[in-house]
């Protein structure tokens, strides 16, 4: 396998972050592709009661999908830091211990769920109606969840490793892949959501077998180490565990703000429009990821870059930062415009326009959009702190995102200006935090230094 020549510590910031980024963006809207084509199928031919009956499953994979993020940002950052000292064994053992780690605890939550697959349909908050079609995607999407972890761990670690192109090709491929067998399993198969839930599970397969065959033989720094069973090893291991765990905190605390986000709107849209509802904002749900990509393209892109600097040359870290900020605007802007000026056309991919459900979700589209830019500045504001080990600051930002603000903005915007109040309340959420960050940052000033010290 082919890699790329990139060295983190000596070229030019403008470019590591351009190599970086367009293969990481690529890669990450692929996948966004892959779920948003996921449902274009089903609406097609199961109905929005099909679209809504995936939509209450999406908190459960945001959870899974901020577990990994979780640990695999902390086990970046951390390798990041060792290779930067020329430390290469303890980088990998610290990458090995973290795709061990969490293929053992997703392997056990993967068990619970497939045994009582109706027990937590009901706790996500299925309806009578929508609950058999829950219960269909739990059974054909969990079984792939383990290889997705892995895959999602992994591809931080070949990222650093050198190897961002490859990281992009194992989201490309997993998204054809998606896309032919959604279409073979929902048309001439005729599976209904359980055939999309298990197109899905292939596919996200795939990039975890590639990254299981990348790290056993071919990465360049960080293969997979073996590591000991003897009560100190497993001690130590779970230090290192605690630790990653802790600088990924607030990746898992901001996958977790996307779970309030579509399990409190899920109920809040039912309560007040009932299924169709929960159809509509299942697909405002569905477009959410390619801006949660996106900002985690930039994110994801720098941290690397600016972990490797942050105590080397803290300068290059700031100047790769300073870059990410405005590639976030202009993306936020950019996105933004498209869901505000076209939100007929996006919602008619899904549904035809004279369904109910389409026609709440054309209403609505255009004021959840205006949040988007915030949501692409947050994302990358947090991921900063992050890469410089800054945990309590990029944890509260997580925070106030998520319970803080977002859950209040939803019980209360529909009491104060009606429907439109349920779509405001991501966007309020998302523009009170920015608000929060930008404050700060214009009292303890620009420098790595001053927000290390903080």
């Amino acid at each position: 396998m082919n890699r790329d020549s990139i060295d983190f510590g000596k070229d030019k910031v403008s470019v590591l972050f351009r190599r970086m980024f367009i293969p990481t963006l690529l890669g990450m809207l692929s996948v966004s592709a892959m779920i948003a084509i996921d449902g274009i199928f089903v609406g097609h031919a199961v109905g929005s009661i099909g679209i809504g009956g995936i939509n209450i499953c999406v908190p459960l994979s945001m959870i899974f999908t901020g577990f990994g993020l979780m640990i695999g940002v902390g086990s970046s950052v951390v390798a990041s830091v060792h290779l930067s000292k020329d430390n290469e064994k303890a980088a990998r053992i610290n990458v090995t211990q973290a795709v061990v780690f969490a293929s053992v605890v997703t392997a056990v939550i993967s068990v619970l769920i497939l045994t009582f697959p109706g027990f937590t349909a009901k706790a996500l908050g299925a309806s009578e109606t929508l609950e058999p079609y829950v219960v269909d995607y739990l059974i054909g999407w969990i079984p792939g969840c383990l290889l997705q972890l892995i895959g999602m761990i992994g591809l931080f670690v070949i990222r650093l490793d050198g190897a961002p192109k490859l990281a992009m090709w194992c989201n490309v491929i997993g998204s054809i892949a998606n896309i032919v067998l959604d279409w073979l399993f929902l048309y001439p198969l005729g599976m209904g959501v359980f055939g999309a839930a298990v197109a899905s599970s292939i596919s996200v397969g795939i990039g975890g077998v590639i990254v299981l065959i990348y790290m056993s033989r071919y990465a360049k720094r960080l293969r997979f180490k073996s590591i000991k069973f003897s009560w100190k090893s497993m001690s130590l291991t779970m230090r290192n565990i605690g630790y990653q765990a802790k600088i990924g905190s607030s990746a898992l605390l901001g996958e977790l703000t996307m779970a309030v986000l579509m399990y409190t709107g899920n109920l809040v849209f039912m309560h007040y429009l009932g299924d169709n509802g929960v159809g509509a904002f299942g697909i405002a749900c569905y477009y959410l990821p390619f801006v949660f990509m996106v900002g985690g393209a930039i994110a994801q892109s720098a941290q690397p870059i600016i972990s490797y600097n942050m105590t080397k040359s803290p300068d290059r870290s700031i100047g790769v930062q300073r870059i990410a900020i405005c590639t976030a605007v202009a993306a936020g802007l950019i996105v933004t415009s498209a869901f505000v000026i076209f939100p007929d056309a996006l919602v008619s991919l899904f549904l035809s326009p004279e369904d109910p459900t389409a026609v709440i979700a054309s209403s609505g589209l255009p004021c959840f959009a205006i949040g988007y830019t915030f949501f692409i500045l947050n994302l990358t504001a947090i991921g900063y702190y992050q890469s410089v080990e800054r945990i309590s600051i990029a944890t509260v930002y997580a925070l106030l995102r998520g319970a803080v603000l977002l859950i209040p903005s939803f019980l209360l915007l529909p009491k104060l200006c009606g429907t439109p109040g349920i779509w405001l309340a991501m966007p309020v959420s998302e523009s009170l935090t920015f608000a929060i960050i930008l404050a700060r940052y214009f009292i303890t000033g620009p420098t790595l230094t001053a927000h290390m010290a903080k």
